[in-house]
């Protein structure tokens, strides 16, 4: 049974390919699943509480609306979300400044002192991966990973979607 739908015009050598990225790219995801749920566990959090945070470190305070654009979940997904790691003193819910009606969800960064350096093993792994790449191919493989990625929120919305 073929992994991948397709047309009955290519090559096999593009099927070979596509059905190797496809368990390529499974394969992939269960790492990168398996890596963080031991991370979280490290943690003491969630996968999802985890991710939350890596969402906040990477683009700053966010509201709950944000939160939930920027993960795919569903509004009443991220409340229940913030509340827990609020609970846990790793965020604070704060008025914005501009306009006191918005709250802002921020990270609180003296209570996730230390957790980098857990990552640190895998971040010098991947910097000495991308040392194998020329510039170009590295900019493919970005653009790949920002339209997989793009799909994979979409799908995570089909999902979530009330």
């Amino acid at each position: 049974m073929r992994r991948v739908s397709m047309s009955r015009d290519i090559s096999e050598k593009r099927k070979k390919l596509l059905d190797d990225l496809t368990i390529a790219g499974r394969a992939h995801s269960n790492a990168a699943v398996m890596y963080h749920s031991a991370m979280s566990e490290r943690m003491g959090l969630g996968v999802t509480e985890e991710k939350t945070l890596d969402v906040l470190q990477r683009l700053g305070p966010l509201t709950a609306g944000e939160i939930g654009r920027h993960t795919g979940l569903a509004p009443a997904t991220v409340s229940g979300l913030i509340d827990r790691l609020e609970a846990k003193w790793l965020v604070r819910r704060v008025r914005d400044s501009k306009d006191r009606r918005r709250v802002i969800v921020e990270i609180n960064h003296e209570r996730l002192a230390g957790f980098s350096e857990l990552f640190g093993p895998f971040v010098a792994a991947l910097s000495e991966l991308y040392e194998r790449y020329t510039d170009e191919e590295l900019e493919l493989i970005l653009d790949w990973l920002n339209r997989a990625t793009a799909a994979q929120r979409e799908a995570t919305r089909g999902l979530t979607d009330e």
